[in-house]
């Protein structure tokens, strides 16, 4: 049996173990106390053979590997079948040194992982395999839900787990995508609505205006024409107080001329002895000589509106009634005057004096 050198640097406490030499010149063995010093340590090179495993796990290099084992299991380590195999190597120990070890089942967390038969070595190697088949170390960090699943390597369940949060992640994305664009789309689609609204609102409203114009463009038409029929049938009823005529002063008018200070009437300049006729149907209220008037007829008409005829060179009717374009005088110069011509008065049923321009218009008369 070749003998192993001492640890290197290392300072040993003396266990009392013989040390095991070979006296070559005899051929017997003795056996001598090892206390090993530090002018005896050297340092150990090489690679050293690792005794046979005798009798279960009975050697320091078993125990430290089934330490490793149990460290693994318990740090999750998922890849450890993918790192390279460690060579261990230790000095060889004699068996009442590894007797005083502690049984290997007692440490925590390596108890699992022996078998319960203490037969041979190639049994309890055999055990040893069937338990760590059992909890291979890739299956650290593999959930239950991943087990359910089928998966029993921890990589390939870190592997899934980070493709499901990418997928998520995306989904999320895509989702918050989809969503901007319905908001989008929706306000867009809002904004669409509201300017069509609007220019419906806006068209009817034009169509409204419009409408109303073309209502009241009727209706101004329809008046229009109902006061020409009026004025129709008024001056078929109405007539000129005489005819080829000239307008010398209006109503209103001022001048020193009249002692009002205003004229009061109406002037149609026309020829001595043209024919004066009744305006409209009504009764000769007087008819003479009235001062600056000279001689004056008064017609009441039915309503009771008087007109004045004045300056009258002769009176025709004097009395009674008359019809519409009767002639009852003729243009003259008497009273106070300055040529020939009608002073055309008119008067309400009050006695107030009005514009006789404006009265026959408004029967539909043109002067």
């Amino acid at each position: 049996m070749a003998s192993n050198r001492p640890a290197p640097q290392a300072t040993l406490p003396s266990y009392g173990v013989p040390h095991h030499t070979e006296n070559h010149v005899d051929g017997e063995e003795t056996w001598e106390e090892w206390n090993p010093t530090e002018e005896s340590v050297r340092p150990v090179r090489g690679r050293h053979r690792v005794a046979k495993q005798r009798g279960g796990l009975g050697r320091s290099s078993t125990v430290l590997g089934v330490g490793v084992i149990a460290a693994v299991g318990a740090g999750g380590i998922a890849t450890a079948q993918d790192k390279p195999a460690i060579s261990i190597s230790l000095p060889d120990l004699p068996d009442s040194f590894t007797d005083s070890l502690p049984d290997a089942k007692s440490l925590p967390g390596v108890g699992p992982f022996m078998s319960d038969d203490s037969g041979s070595g190639s049994r309890a190697g055999t055990s040893g395999e069937a338990v760590l088949a059992a909890a291979p170390l890739t299956t650290a960090g593999v959930t239950t839900v991943d087990a359910q699943q089928g998966t029993t390597d921890a990589g390939e369940a870190l592997r899934a787990r980070i493709l499901q949060q990418a997928e998520q992640q995306q989904a999320a994305a895509d989702a918050g995508v989809k969503l901007a664009a319905e908001k989008e789309a929706a306000e867009k689609a809002a904004a669409e609505a509201k300017q069509q609204q609007t220019a419906a609102e806006a068209e009817a409203a034009e169509e409204k205006r419009e409408a109303e114009e073309k209502k009241r463009q009727a209706e101004e038409e329809a008046a229009r024409k109902a006061e020409e029929e009026r004025l129709a049938k008024l001056a078929a009823s109405y007539s000129l107080p005489t005819s080829s005529y000239t307008l010398t002063s209006t109503y209103g008018q001022s001048g020193s001329m009249w002692s009002s200070g205003q004229h009061t009437g109406l002037d149609f300049a026309a020829p001595t002895g043209t024919p004066v006729k009744a305006v409209h149907g009504g009764t000769i209220k007087s008819a003479g000589w009235s001062g600056s008037y000279g001689y004056r007829i008064v017609l009441e008409l039915p309503d009771g509106t008087e007109v004045w005829y004045c300056h009258l060179s002769s009176m025709t009717v004097t009395s009674g009634d008359v019809g519409t374009g009767e002639v009852i005088g003729r243009v003259g110069a008497t009273g106070n005057v300055t040529g020939p011509h009608l002073h055309l008065e008119v008067h309400t049923p009050g006695g107030a004096g009005v514009d006789p321009a404006a009265w026959l218009r408004g029967k539909g008369l043109s002067v």
